[in-house]
């Protein structure tokens, strides 16, 4: 997962080129935005259930340098929104239009 997590300015444009239409290009970036995300979201309660304890007591919940770490890394992650956008731009998500198929119908 190699990409900028800063701020950049994208051509619009060049977006709404794969498809021809603007709306449609950030349709599909957002849902598979939405995936990526349901897929980190996983890893990461996957990964800090391992340090769920049982007992709720106040005076028993201590600091787990672990937990803060792998908290830390997905913070640090890229936006799932931009590596939606670099996935798009890189003809890396496949994707139909449902318009056509219906219409073949």
């Amino acid at each position: 997962m190699q990409t900028n997590p800063s701020i950049i300015t994208r051509d619009v444009d060049k977006i709404a080129a794969k498809t021809g239409n603007t709306y449609e290009s950030i349709s599909i970036i957002g849902q598979r935005a939405r995936q990526i995300s349901s897929k980190m979201k996983e890893e990461l309660s996957g990964k800090l259930s391992e340090f769920a304890s049982s007992v709720d007591n106040l005076e028993e919940i201590f600091e787990n340098r672990e937990q803060i770490e792998i908290s830390k890394y997905y913070e640090r992650m890229p936006k799932p929104s931009a590596i939606a956008i670099d996935e798009f731009l890189g003809d890396k998500i496949d994707y139909r239009n449902r318009t056509e198929e219906t219409d073949e119908n």
